[in-house]
């Protein structure tokens, strides 16, 4: 049995980490330009997107509840869709920032909401296979990997 070497805290030593935190800093900046666009466009936009949305999965938006979700986007829901969208923009930056900087908390952080999303990964290969389905499960699953192995490494070793 080999001896397992001490973690080595220096960030660059985690090329792994500092992919992903590339990605999640991505992520941010695509939430946050999402949410300045819906400021700036308001809520017709919006509204326009979902009717076509709704017309083209065959459903009517005149009746029924899809007619009653085109009466919730109003200016105060795009103002809290866009607060939403802030508030997930900034946990994706702080754990991009701690993963960049290889923070235990961010590789736990990292690794429980890449997980959660592995049903839903399931799901829309079920729905919709194809290979950007596909695609999407497998980066997921490798974040998970990369940050489990991480947290992992990071156990103290045993006799100390």
């Amino acid at each position: 049995m080999t001896a397992r070497k001490p973690y080595n805290p220096d960030p660059h030593a985690h090329p792994g980490l500092a992919a992903i935190a590339l990605l999640e800093a991505a992520k941010a900046v695509l939430a946050f330009l999402a949410a300045a666009g819906l400021e700036i466009s308001g809520p017709a936009p919006l509204r326009t997107i979902v009717n076509t949305l709704i017309r083209r999965v065959g459903a009517d938006p005149e009746h029924g509840s899809f007619s009653t979700l085109l009466d919730m986007i109003t200016p105060d829901t795009v103002h809290v869709g866009a607060i939403a969208l802030v508030a997930y923009g900034l946990l994706r930056s702080l754990e991009a920032w701690g993963l960049w900087r290889a923070r235990a908390w961010a590789s736990w952080l990292g690794c429980v909401s890449a997980a959660l999303y592995l049903p839903l990964d399931v799901y829309a290969i079920v729905r919709h296979p194809g290979w950007a389905s596909w695609l999407l499960l497998a980066v997921n699953i490798l974040v998970v990997w990369v940050l489990a192995r991480d947290i992992g490494r990071r156990r103290p070793l045993a006799g100390r």
